[in-house]
């Protein structure tokens, strides 16, 4: 027998002994497409969901006001025609129950239900580069094998709870919204406390306000927020949104943030004063990111123009909030807007016009511990019947982490980015092999499917490539690995962003083993088309940058 030969029934004999070819970890919204992708091409694959069912966020975060800030039409997946003229998006944000249906109506429309494994929480991965072969544990004891892992965990899905003393001392009811009870869990006549004011909690602090007996916000940093001004869709408009998907597609790929949305190309300093109040006061009456989005480009990269168009929102706030002591506790002063991802709000500041609200400030009168009845602060004691910890999460890398990754030399992940994460291209890792990651950490800042989607692809087609040529392994290589974490890097260097302290920084002092104002470069600020131009040269140079065995 030649070695070729040999090496032929060798391989044949390690594919036939795994479980499986491809293993995606994950059924949100991108674990979705890639299983349909590999489904497609006859692969054996299978996804292994954590959660009781599919759809990722939309499967979890179940708190009243749950909703897109993408617009429904622009986060609905691209790849069917069919799935396109069938689907109609109820509102300009579709709120989360009609968003999970969505995402069933994909999976059964395609038969995706099949390959998907549920209440599979992965707790290790090893590598055995004799076999070119993961072997993934569960925490139910199982191990499965196979050729590939392909990871679509999300990038907030490992939820972060503070560390008050008597947490659990507390008789009434406390979750972290991540953790919504999926049974009917109703507030009315309820004294509830929400610590935190990120972009969750302005999504449902509304909406107990209008049910709870009384509301006690404690806000440690006050956010920037602005109006998301949603509606619903007729059958006019939906028809309309069909006949030009293909236009609305194309926008999104050329636009940095993968919207809709474009920046106004005019020079900020070429404007007079009038000019520029003109525009925000009508980009204030827009819908969703077009505030942020259709803004002058030097709100992102000019100190003067951030500072301008930051005390434009400041006088919004102002005109909305009746007291003016709480107005101005709800102003960020650490940061202008839009430098780190911008909340959008339905009546939130008008919230604190009510009776029954009330907003403490964290930064002033910390919380020294949780109680059997409530908490206390530095200066009173409050009671409550439920607490809700809107504390975040321990993003982009939170969901790895939790995970035991053993690559080449039983190498370990969690170690190798405990300073923060370290890729090519955001889709693979130096010395883990046949490992890629759909919207990891160091990929384009977009809206997500579009992201995920381009993720999806550029991996498929990458498989495909190894299957067609007999390849066993791709591997990053460490010096590509360098080449793409330095200009990660350098495209933070323009940006206000680089100096906020935010989940998308990792500047954070909430999340155990981060070094607290130190820069986490968890994204690629160079936008969405100079992201998809670096892959396609990768693609044409034979995957530079990765060795393939």
């Amino acid at each position: 027998m030649s070695g070729q030969t040999a090496q032929a029934v060798t391989e044949n004999t390690v594919a036939a002994s795994r479980d499986y070819e491809v293993i995606v970890i994950g059924a949100g919204v991108a674990g979705i497409y890639q299983i349909k992708r590999l489904a497609d091409l006859g692969v054996k694959a299978t996804v292994l969901e954590a959660n009781g069912d599919l759809g990722g966020t939309w499967y979890n975060n179940r708190y009243p006001g749950a909703r897109f800030d993408s617009e429904s039409f622009t986060y609905g997946y691209s790849f069917s025609k069919e799935l396109l003229d069938e689907w109609h998006w109820s509102e300009q944000y579709s709120p989360q129950p009609e968003t999970l249906r969505y995402l069933n109506y994909v999976t059964e429309k395609f038969g995706l239900r099949e390959y998907m494994q549920f209440g599979c929480r992965v707790s290790a991965m090893v590598f055995n580069e004799n076999t070119d072969t993961w072997t993934v544990s569960l925490e139910d004891g199982r191990e499965l094998t196979t050729h590939f892992v392909i990871t679509a965990v999300g990038i907030l899905s490992t939820p972060t709870l503070p560390k008050f003393e008597g947490m659990d001392s507390f008789k009434g009811t406390a979750f972290h919204p991540f953790y919504w009870p999926h049974e009917p869990f109703d507030l009315t006549g309820k004294r509830v406390a929400v610590i935190g004011t990120g972009a969750t909690a302005i999504q449902f602090i509304p909406e107990i306000a209008k049910i709870a007996s009384d509301l006690t916000v404690f806000q440690r940093r006050p956010n920037w927020a602005a109006p998301l001004n949603n509606g619903p869709i007729s059958e006019e408009e939906m028809a309309s949104i069909r006949a030009r998907y293909d236009e609305i597609f194309a926008t999104c790929d050329r636009t940095p943030g993968g919207f809709e949305h474009e920046p106004d190309r005019r020079g900020y300093h070429d404007v007079t004063p009038e000019e520029r109040l003109e525009l925000w006061d009508r980009l204030y009456a827009s819908s969703g990111f077009a505030i942020w989005l259709r803004n002058f480009v030097e709100i992102f990269t000019d100190e003067e123009a951030n500072e301008d168009f930051s005390a434009y929102v400041a006088n919004r706030i102002r005109q909305r909030v009746n007291d003016p002591v709480v107005a101005e506790k709800l102003i960020p002063t650490d940061h202008g807007f839009g430098i780190q991802r911008v909340p959008l709000e339905t009546n939130y500041f008008e919230t604190y016009n009510r009776d029954n609200v009330e907003l403490v400030d964290s930064a002033e009168t910390p919380i020294q511990c949780i109680t059997p009845t409530g908490l206390k602060t530095s200066d009173r004691e409050f009671e409550f019947d439920v607490i809700i910890y809107a504390t975040g999460f321990d993003s982009f890398t939170g969901a790895f982490d939790r995970i035991d990754i053993r690559g080449l030399g039983g190498r370990k992940l969690r170690d190798k980015w405990a300073a923060g994460p370290i890729t090519y291209l955001g889709v693979m890792i130096n010395d883990m092999p046949n490992f890629a990651m759909l919207a990891g950490p160091q990929t384009a800042a977009t809206n997500f499917p579009r992201g995920a989607e381009l993720a999806v692809n550029w991996t498929t087609e990458l498989l495909e490539y190894m299957w067609a040529n007999k390849l066993s392994r791709f591997n990053a290589n460490e010096d590509a690995e360098q080449v793409w974490l330095e200009h990660v890097k350098e495209m933070y260097q323009g940006l206000l962003m680089r100096k906020a302290k935010s989940w998308i920084t990792g500047y954070n002092s909430n999340i155990e083993g981060h070094e607290y104002g130190k820069t986490r470069y968890n994204i690629y600020t160079g936008g969405g088309p100079k992201y998809l131009r670096t892959l396609k040269q990768v693609t044409e140079k034979d995957y530079d940058g990765v060795t393939l065995s």
